[in-house]
Order: C-alpha cells, then sequence, then structure tokens
C-alpha cells in the first residue's frame, strides 16, 4: 500500500495474553494492518528491564499511539507503570525541552470483564471508564498528546465467539480509519467511547 496517513503504535500489556479471549483477537487483528505496530510489552521485557532507547524510539516514529490494555483494578497491568516511569522522562517527554511527543493522538483500548452499566456514576464500580483513566488522560496532557475517548470492550466473560469476532473487526475498522487518516477526531472528542458509534466518527 501507499504511504499512510498516520503511522499507528499499538503498546499491548497483559500479563496472561495466551489466556486471553478478547484481547488477543484484538491483537491479531491490529498486526494483520500494514504500518500498524504492535508491541508487546510482557512478551518484550519479561523481567521489567525496559529498554528506555528502544522505546522511545518507537514512540518518535509513529503519529498515533494506543494503550491497549485489560482494565486492572480500576488502571493499567503493572508494566505499563513501570513504563511510564522510566520511558517518559523530563526533558525528552514533559518540561520545557520534553516536546517528543507533542502532537501525537493518543488514546486506550480496554477490556473489562464487568458489563457497561456497572462502570456508570450509578452503577457497581461508580465511575466511568473515561473518569478511571483519569490519570493516564492527564499524562497524555503532560506530553502534550492529544487524548481521545477509549475504545472499550465491555462484559467479556459473557461474550461469545460471534461478539468477540465483530469486536476485533470494529477495532480493525478503527485503526484502518485512523492509519489512512479516515476518522472524525472532532466527533470522537465527543464519544463516550470510540466504538460506541463507529459509523458517525469514520469516514469512507
Amino acid at each position: 500500500m501507499t504511504e499512510p496517513i498516520h503511522r499507528v503504535l499499538v503498546i499491548f500489556a497483559h500479563p496472561s495474553a495466551g489466556k486471553s479471549r478478547v484481547n488477543a483477537p484484538l491483537v491479531r487483528a491490529a498486526r494483520s494492518l500494514e504500518h500498524v505496530t504492535v508491541h508487546d510489552l510482557y512478551e518484550a521485557y519479561p523481567d521489567f528491564d525496559i529498554d528506555v532507547p528502544r522505546e522511545q524510539q518507537l514512540l518518535e516514529s509513529h503519529d498515533v499511539v494506543v494503550w491497549q490494555h485489560p482494565l486492572f483494578w480500576y488502571s493499567t497491568p503493572a508494566i505499563f507503570k513501570e513504563w511510564q516511569d522510566l520511558v517518559l522522562t523530563h526533558g525528552w517527554a514533559y518540561g520545557s525541552e520534553g516536546t517528543a511527543l507533542r502532537g501525537k493522538h493518543f488514546f486506550n483500548a480496554i477490556t473489562t470483564g464487568g458489563h457497561s452499566g456497572a462502570y456508570t456514576v450509578d452503577g457497581y464500580n461508580r465511575f466511568t471508564v473515561r473518569q478511571l483513566l483519569t490519570p493516564v488522560e492527564q499524562t497524555a496532557f503532560l506530553c502534550g498528546m492529544e487524548y481521545f475517548p477509549p475504545f472499550v470492550v465491555h462484559g467479556t466473560h459473557a461474550l461469545g465467539h460471534a461478539e468477540i469476532k465483530q469486536h476485533a473487526a470494529d477495532y480493525q475498522r478503527t485503526l484502518t480509519a485512523i492509519r489512512d487518516g479516515k476518522i472524525d477526531w472532532e466527533a470522537a472528542r465527543t464519544c463516550t467511547r470510540l466504538n460506541e458509534d463507529l459509523d458517525a466518527i469514520l469516514r469512507n
């Protein structure tokens, strides 16, 4: 294919990826796309010995950054915190001279065991997914990145094969549109989650 409008980096973290019913198909969908790089943190760094220059080079060479992970204890898997602490350094990612990530687009791709109704102000978990991701959103803001609502797959424990397949297709469709410059970013900002109505934010 011709050169993409945006190069997309999917940074994936799941400590038991081989046992995942939903994240594994999402990753396969992302891996199938040209100019979309999937970087598995637990696979690359089983001992958490993160190669900071490598990670920074990956970020610099892509236009859109996606953190894909299950929502563990209302946050990210542990390796993402280690990654943030080491990779997002002052003078590179933030600070008066830290402009390496400025202007890049960023969002999370999340899976939750709980159904969507559990992630509301009146629901079991008392907060929306977007609210629970506030520290991540602020991190993106500090680094000068454009933060967008997450792509969320809820109720993973109860999903059937056909539903999982559809979510993977939706994820692939979303990443393809982002890569090819066919997403309405302004419309996307107004969504609760990117995949609540893909027809409204993706252009043919």
